[in-house]
């Protein structure tokens, strides 16, 4: 279309009214505009860059393609693809390498890692992960808004960019006794104060609280608005399903088969396909995948292991093990990019285009995804001693919020002098018909997942009329006691198959309120694990004949170790290896699993430190089936 010269005067008159305006407004112009500028005079080549990427085979998760081509990088970003761009600082040959964003977790608990935020963003950046999206409710659920402000000061400012989901369920459910609570009230403040930091409502893990419109739950949900609100529903489906969500949960990371997958997908769901340390759901869930719905999929690992880190890799090893199961290289790195970024609203990471963070991985091929170089804010990344450096110039340690409520022992605890606190007693009656009769609730293990199993077993009754463990069946006594308030509170049960034959394990770390949780073969054992736990500030233990064989101790909120993460695994390791002198058969992450046994809000059964709890119902239930006998405690 062409102008008249008339109209060309008009439209120089009126941008030469706007720009005067603008100066008058801004004077010289704002930052904003400033930097506007400066983006775009970069963008044209007019201006030096920071670096040029030479000869990079970029996958582009957008148009789905592969191509080689340059790349231009100024202040963290990407300003320009294509040739052009010789006016820069510094020139990178990648040799025809490929080249793909940075990798995105879209749903991690650091602290399942037993890492602080910074030493979790040192060990992964390797990796090639760039932002994690983490829900922080194990620190919450302990120190309330003081884990909050922990957990935001100590990931400022680093290479690999740390987002916050906002807790919604602290505690988890009315079932158990944390250490805090957090009200829609704080909520808001944080979402207000916190924009570009805290973007969303994390897992709402208090499905029940959602269909019964419980006034708390819809409050939380209406405050956080249009942010994204993940989702947490195991096993949901019809009606309930629907009416979950339309109160807006948008995602959901429990599913574990394709059936409960597809219908959440064709009601709307962005399906987080989870793969951590011990609920492995990639391979079953990945056959849905396809050309047509994959824009709907994230890689997420929501609990991952530091020895699983070390082996095997964080969202790099994922991406691996999509294309091993035979997923186009592309679609698996789009799901652990661009999709994440999509519905968490993150409009300038996962992706190589201009306006977005340089945050890049270069591989030799896409087949094997092995990393060999990695960028973030257009840096190239060394060893995790360099990164080390980096991220402690830009945190001022002294402005971490590590309050004196964090520096204290967390464990608070009533009373473990009582060498009976464990007894489940079956009572007098030593009938045959009545014994015979004394069916126990025991959790059963479901390797590989976090839900359990309802089993019925016929009790083992020892001495005093104790119900008691049974190596010959795997089967453990199981106890969890309150440590936030000193209530007493105890809750006993049974567990069929962690793999301990003798002696007792013992953690601080027991999801979500994360009471002390021990497992164990006698209750002399169980009481020397979880005394030592209680003694060392938090932390994990392992006991056999009455004294620690070994134990990692975890004093920031019983959760996270204060050490680099080779000091961590090399405890772990340990502590593992302790493991196996309880049993030949002891599962691999014994204590990933036992803190799981815990969490109310997985099916199916489940104890906490007021009872064992039938998750499927949402209610307490007995550990005697027939109701014969009662647990004294």
């Amino acid at each position: 279309m062409r102008y008249s010269n008339s109209k060309k005067d008009e439209n120089s008159r009126l941008c030469g009214i706007i720009e005067a305006n603008n100066k008058d407004r801004y004077g010289n112009g704002t930052d904003e505009i400033v930097d506007l500028k400066r983006k775009i005079t970069l963008a044209k080549g007019k201006t030096k860059v920071d670096l040029v990427i030479k000869n990079a085979r970029i996958v582009n998760v957008f148009s789905g393609d592969v191509y080689q081509t340059d790349l231009a990088i100024a202040d963290g970003i990407f300003v320009g693809i294509g040739e052009g761009y010789d006016n820069a600082r510094r020139s990178y040959d990648a040799n025809g390498r490929y080249m793909c964003p940075g990798l995105i977790d879209g749903h991690i608990h650091i602290e399942s890692t037993f890492l602080s935020p910074i030493e979790f963003c040192n060990a992964v950046a390797l990796h090639g992960t760039s932002s994690v999206i983490c829900d922080p409710h194990e620190i919450a659920n302990v120190f309330g808004l003081a884990g909050l402000d922990y957990f935001l000061s100590s990931s400022m400012n680093l290479l690999v960019k740390v987002y916050l989901m906002m807790p919604s369920c602290v505690p988890a459910t009315s079932m158990e006794r944390s250490g805090a609570t957090i009200l829609p009230t704080d909520m808001q403040d944080y979402l207000q104060r916190y924009p570009n930091r805290v973007i969303g409502l994390a897992e709402m893990m208090n499905y029940p609280g959602v269909i019964i419109e419980d006034a708390e739950v819809l409050a939380k949900l209406i405050t956080a608005g249009s942010r994204p609100k993940d989702g947490h529903a195991p096993l949901l489906s019809g009606k309930l399903l629907s009416a979950y969500i339309i109160a807006g949960l948008g995602s959901d990371h429990e599913c574990t088969t394709i059936k409960e997958a597809r219908e959440k997908l064709r009601k709307g769901m962005h399906i987080m396909v989870r793969q951590g340390a011990h609920e492995k759901n990639l391979k079953d869930l990945l056959p849905l995948v396809n050309k047509f719905n994959s824009a709907h999929f994230s890689l997420v690992s929501d609990d991952r292991d530091p020895i699983d880190l070390k082996e095997n890799g964080h969202m790099d090893y994922l991406v691996r093990m999509c294309i091993m199961l035979g997923l186009a290289p592309i679609r698996a790195i789009q799901m652990a990019s661009i999709n994440t970024a999509r519905y968490f609203g993150l409009n300038h990471v996962g992706a190589i285009a201009p306006g977005f963070k340089a945050d890049f991985i270069l591989l030799d091929d896409l087949e094997s995804f092995t990393i060999s170089q990695v960028f973030l804010d257009g840096t190239e990344i060394g060893s995790i001693n360099a990164i080390r450096k980096v991220n402690n110039r830009s945190i001022d340690k002294n402005s971490i919020s590590v309050s004196s409520v964090l520096q204290e022992n967390s464990m608070h605890i009533k009373n473990l002098e009582d060498p009976k606190m464990f007894a489940i007693y079956a009572g007098s009656d030593t009938s045959s018909s009545s014994t015979s009769s004394s069916l126990l609730q025991v959790i059963g293990v479901v390797p590989g997942q976090i839900i359990t199993q309802k089993r019925a077993l016929q009790a083992k009754i020892g001495g005093e009329y104790e119900a008691i463990a049974d190596p010959n069946r795997d089967l453990a006594k199981l106890a969890v006691i309150e440590r936030h308030h000193r209530t007493g509170n105890v809750g006993l049960g049974f567990v069929q198959g962690l793999g301990i034959q003798k002696g007792a394990i013992a953690s601080s770390v027991a999801h979500d309120s994360h009471n002390l949780i021990v497992a164990g073969m006698n209750d002399m054992d169980m009481l020397t694990a979880a005394r030592h736990v209680s003694s060392i500030g938090g932390g994990l233990s392992v006991a056999l004949d009455r004294e620690v064989i070994t134990s990692l101790p975890l004093p920031i909120a019983g959760l996270i170790s204060d050490m680099p993460i080779e000091s961590v695994i090399l405890s772990l390791e340990a502590l593992n290896g302790a493991c196996l002198k309880l049993g030949s058969n002891v599962i691999k992450v014994p204590f990933m699993l036992l803190s799981f046994l815990a969490l109310p809000v997985i099916p199916s059964l489940k104890l906490t430190d007021k009872g064992l709890v039938d998750v499927d119902k949402f209610q307490f239930t007995d550990l005697w089936i027939n109701h014969r006998y009662s647990d004294k405690n």
